[in-house]
Order: structure tokens, then C-alpha cells, then sequence
């Protein structure tokens, strides 16, 4: 005599469709941040070139 036995189990009942999955992910509070401060370097960065302001990033005396 065995000493287990296995037991079929039937496939899942249909349900029907599938609803349709939304295309947006809402985005993480990280990514948000960072696109914040991309943003606001972008326009900083703009209305120096446009306010004409040239700064030498790097001085450096010889």
C-alpha cells in the first residue's frame, strides 16, 4: 500500500477578460524629487544665458 497519494487538482475556473491595466504608473516620490531640482537647474541655467551672466566654473590662477 503507498504511503501518500497525489490529488489532482482542478485548473482555475474562467473569469472572464481581463480588465485593462492603466498605461501611468504612478511615479515614486524619489523620481518626483529628483525632477524638481532637474527642473529648476534647467530654468537657473536658462536665465543665466539669458540674463547674459558668463561664469567661469573653473578659475584657476596661473
Amino acid at each position: 500500500m503507498p504511503a501518500f497519494t497525489f490529488e489532482k487538482i482542478s485548473p482555475p475556473a474562467d473569469r472572464g477578460p481581463v480588465p485593462p491595466v492603466a498605461n501611468k504608473k504612478q511615479r515614486g516620490v524619489i523620481v518626483q524629487i529628483l525632477d524638481r531640482f532637474a527642473e529648476a537647474r534647467v530654468k537657473r541655467t536658462l536665465k543665466e544665458e539669458k540674463d547674459g551672466v558668463a561664469r567661469n566654473r573653473h578659475t584657476s590662477q596661473d
